[in-house]
C-alpha cells in the first residue's frame, strides 16, 4: 500500500490523472449537446473553458 501512495504523489501520476479526467468530461460534450445544452451551460457543469468545450 505504501508503494502505492509514492506513486500517486508523483507528478507524472498526477498528470496523467488530471488528463484523464479531462478526457472523461470531454467524452460526454456530444452527449450534453445532444440534450440540448448550451456550450456555456457545460463550461459551466464540467468546470472547464467554453474553447475546449467547443473542440
Amino acid at each position: 500500500m505504501l508503494n502505492l501512495d509514492l506513486i500517486r504523489d508523483t507528478k507524472v501520476y498526477q498528470e496523467a490523472f488530471e488528463e484523464g479526467k479531462l478526457q472523461a468530461k470531454l467524452k460526454i460534450v456530444p452527449i450534453l449537446l445532444e440534450l440540448g445544452l448550451s456550450i456555456q451551460q457545460i463550461a459551466e457543469r464540467l468546470k472547464i473553458d467554453t474553447d475546449v468545450v467547443r473542440e
